[in-house]
């Protein structure tokens, strides 16, 4: 009976340690596994919870990544922009130096026109810039959407520069900023906001002058946008010797309306008078010299740069004495100064633009470090522990098998001689 016993423990015994060494060495296969793959969770299975954790934290640096591949996509097309107009204000200093050197009152005719020509070229690379097109064909000044030549114009059926597309500029977001800039703040001009107002005198003979300041907003929200003229009349002596006399009429050549005559406060025969002229609502300019009787000045809203420097280009070129010249340069002089100033302040926000873009560069860098430091602590393996583990296993293994060796030889064959 105790045989009996004694061969059923034996067999127990014999099963217990061959399930503990098969224990053992599935543990050591998966601390090797572990080593080499280096990370603690190889399967979901694992540790569903660390491995949920993991997965989450490789989704969202995905994300991370195709953000910032948009991002740079944005940063070139408004570093493409900002250069843009760079090189645009570069050409309107160009312009406007060659402006002042129209104004030269030795010039020939011929010097002007020569001046003209020149300028008619600056005009149209201004042009060329305010289209240039982005790497993918998009035009850089599209605004939020436009034609893929946003600025047309001159034509005969649209006589003045138009923007063909959508004014206002694209919002930032977190992650992203605009694709494009807004090409109707920087070169359009609007009467309301900019109040940019080109002011023309008839011809005046070369044995007297009458120029016009340029014209100034006072009160921006009055400002219509309508077209004006002024015309002089009954000029004459003045209520006493040595003085004269003129009237003068308003007209919105816009609506049709005529305003009362103004009279001008007698002044001396000879010198030249300035006239304050008010009448416009919402603008303000003098008038400068001696009328006469006929002299007509024309007041009309600039569309845009463009029509500025046209203006600029016909008066130089077409003007019949220095009379006309003075007249034209001042007026470009002060429009192409808005216009550079309109310029400046998209190139300028173009650059906040990029700074914006540095910085979500480094904010989303942050990002993608935490999680990455969330994603090694839920799977990744402390090595030094693995290798610590991993021999210990190994030394126990090697201990039960040798242990199981030991027990083999109980046999009773063994004591059999």
């Amino acid at each position: 009976m105790s045989n009996n016993l004694y061969r059923l423990g034996t067999a127990n015994m014999y099963d217990n340690a061959l399930r503990n060494l098969g224990a053992r060495q599935t543990n050591l296969s998966n601390l090797q596994e572990n080593l080499t793959s280096g990370k603690r969770v190889v399967r979901a299975s694992d540790d569903p919870v660390s491995a949920a954790q993991a997965e989450r934290a490789l989704n969202r640096m995905s994300r991370i990544q195709t953000e910032q591949r948009a991002l740079e996509t944005q940063r070139n097309a408004i570093t493409q922009g900002e250069s843009t107009l760079g090189d645009a204000v570069n050409l309107l200093q160009s312009f406007r130096e060659l402006v002042v050197n129209a104004g030269d009152a030795t010039l020939t005719p011929n010097d002007r026109t020569t001046i003209a020509n020149q300028l008619q070229g600056l005009r149209e690379q201004l042009q060329n810039l305010a289209n240039r097109k982005d790497t993918n064909g998009v035009p850089l000044l599209s605004s939020l959407g436009s034609a893929l030549s946003p600025f047309l114009g001159p034509q005969s059926t649209s006589p003045d520069y138009t923007f063909q597309g959508l004014p206002g500029q694209t919002a930032s977001t977190g992650v992203t900023v605009p694709g494009s800039l807004d090409g109707d703040a920087a070169f359009m001009f609007n009467p309301q906001r900019d109040g940019v107002y080109t002011a023309g005198v008839s011809t005046i003979p070369s044995t007297r002058q009458l120029t016009t300041t340029a014209i100034t907003p006072v009160d921006r929200s009055l400002i219509t946008g309508d077209s004006y003229s002024i015309t002089f009349s009954a000029v004459g002596p003045g209520a006493t010797t040595g003085t004269s006399t003129a009237t003068y009429t308003l007209t919105n050549t816009t609506t049709g309306a005529v305003s009362a005559p103004v009279t001008v406060p007698d002044f001396p025969s000879d010198k030249p008078v300035t006239i304050p002229v008010t009448g416009i609502p919402g603008l303000a300019f003098d008038i400068t010299g001696t009328p006469a009787n006929g002299d007509a000045i024309s007041v009309q809203p600039s569309a845009s740069l463009f029509s500025t420097l046209d203006s600029a280009i016909n008066g130089i070129r077409n003007a019949p004495n220095n009379n006309g010249a003075i007249q034209s340069v001042g007026q470009a002089l002060a429009n192409i100064d808005a216009g550079l100033e309109r310029v400046h302040n998209m190139r300028s926000y173009a650059g906040e633009l990029l700074n914006r873009a540095d910085r979500i560069t480094g904010d989303q860098g942050k990002r993608s470090d935490q999680l990455e430091a969330d994603r090694s602590r839920a799977e990744d393996l402390d090595m030094i522990k693995g290798l610590s583990e991993f021999q210990n296993q190994q030394v126990g293994y090697e201990a039960a098998l040798k242990s199981y060796a030991q027990v083999q030889k109980l046999s009773l064959f063994n004591f059999i001689s």
